[in-house]
């Protein structure tokens, strides 16, 4: 099935455009760092988005547009296979670094090569934006972090404050573009 890859306007991001979308994940195991290792630990949960985190993203998907960031959608059929966005503010001690915010491919898409081609995308905006660097605090789920270590992704060299403190359970990474 054909992919088609839209960057997406304030005006066509609302909680319909999620109605077909499911980012349910069943985790059984996690990264940790624990004395300065990674360690894989038993850390069963399920996540599953429902209306109020839906109402939520949007509202941070809005935003991340009005300030000059980007949100690319993947679209089978006229539904949201996958998104991806990144903000546009700069920082690192050489302001090297742009955030990738959010990436996630609905359920039932995973592993059909989606997710790679946002994350293409969403490094060549930040590339033309200027960055050396993208930013990840990622999902600390074994199926994650696996993603991300076949896009490249690397422990990162400079860990930010506010990501660690607002998600203390990520793994934080770069991507260098």
């Amino acid at each position: 099935m054909n992919t088609d890859f839209i960057k997406l306007t304030d005006e066509r991001i609302n909680t319909d455009l999620f109605s077909d979308f499911h980012r349910h994940q069943v985790v059984t195991k996690c990264h940790r760092k624990i004395n300065g290792e990674w360690v894989i630990i038993d850390n069963p949960f399920v996540e599953d988005w429902g209306e109020k985190e839906f109402e939520y993203l949007v509202k941070c998907l809005k935003n991340t547009v009005r300030t000059g960031g980007v949100v690319i959608g993947a679209f089978q059929s006229s539904k949201l296979a996958g998104f991806a966005s990144a903000e546009n503010t700069f920082f690192g001690s050489r302001g090297q670094y742009l955030e990738l915010s959010s990436i996630h491919v609905t359920e039932e898409l995973r592993g059909s090569g989606i997710g790679k081609m946002l994350f293409r995308l969403i490094c060549e905006w930040a590339r033309e934006q200027g960055a050396e660097k993208l930013y990840i605090s990622a999902h600390s789920s074994v199926e994650s972090q696996s993603f991300y270590k076949a896009m490249g992704c690397t422990e990162t060299e400079e860990y930010s404050p506010p990501h660690v403190e607002n998600e203390p359970c990520d793994c934080q990474l770069e991507y260098r573009l």
